[in-house]
């Protein structure tokens, strides 16, 4: 069975994080999460104070960008944390405040190209999978196996607040699903490599999929791409 480049990209809280981990484990690949390596970034910003509310001190960014070094590590789970300089953050990145800050960072030139750069990197090799938003159309536009992941703002408003609430923050659905549909826009309308399918990629409504459902139809996809 040979190894391939499986790109899975899609709007905010669609799942794509869980369907990638679960491939990668199911396959023995790499699972990339190129969606936390914005939040390390974003959290570095917060840290250092050159991120308000309004406002990103982008100078300082630039200044500073070829110094962040962001890796995965297993942890006891056999599951990846992410790691900002050697130090783990896997927490401190899934808050709102940092996710709504790795929508804003990602629109900076200067910042994707750091991080494609790193990206490829990672998967010279094959055997990887990859979620995020512009994987199959800019970091591995060659990959074997391009997935769409999509649904509805609503469903996918309310993932996020139980994923939330589970983790014991109190956050209202309508702020939530504002913030959903404003990372949507952003995400969609940067100038630099925006949120779009690609011609190749296979498109995945899960809105009204089971967990289950959505693996077997991947499992398939996957198959049909690894036969030799």
């Amino acid at each position: 069975m040979k190894k391939i480049v499986v790109a899975i990209d899609g709007f905010s809280s669609c799942g794509k994080s869980t369907m990638a981990k679960e491939l990668a484990r199911e396959a023995g690949y790499i699972y990339v999460d190129t969606g936390a390596m914005y939040r390390a970034v974003s959290l570095y910003c917060i840290q250092n104070g050159w991120m308000t509310d309004s406002e990103i001190n982008a100078e300082e960014l630039e200044k500073h960008i070829h110094s962040i070094r962001i890796e995965f590590k297993p942890n006891a789970e056999g599951k990846a944390d992410t790691y900002l300089n050697g130090q783990n953050v896997e927490n401190e990145i899934r808050t709102l405040e940092v996710a709504n800050g790795a929508s804003r960072v990602s629109t900076l030139g200067f910042v994707r190209r750091e991080l494609v750069r790193q990206q490829q990197l990672m998967g010279v090799e094959k055997g990887i999978v990859m979620d995020g938003r512009d994987i199959g159309t800019v970091v591995f536009p060659q990959a074997e196996l391009k997935i769409f992941l999509t649904a509805s703002p609503e469903i996918r408003a309310q993932r996020r607040l139980d994923e939330m609430a589970a983790k014991g923050e109190k956050v209202d659905f309508e702020e939530v699903l504002a913030n959903v549909k404003e990372r949507d826009e952003r995400d969609q309308t940067r100038a630099e490599s925006p949120l779009r399918k690609a011609d190749d990629a296979i498109v995945i409504d899960n809105s009204a999929l089971s967990r289950s459902e959505q693996t077997e139809i991947l499992r398939t996809l996957f198959a049909e791409k690894t036969l030799d």
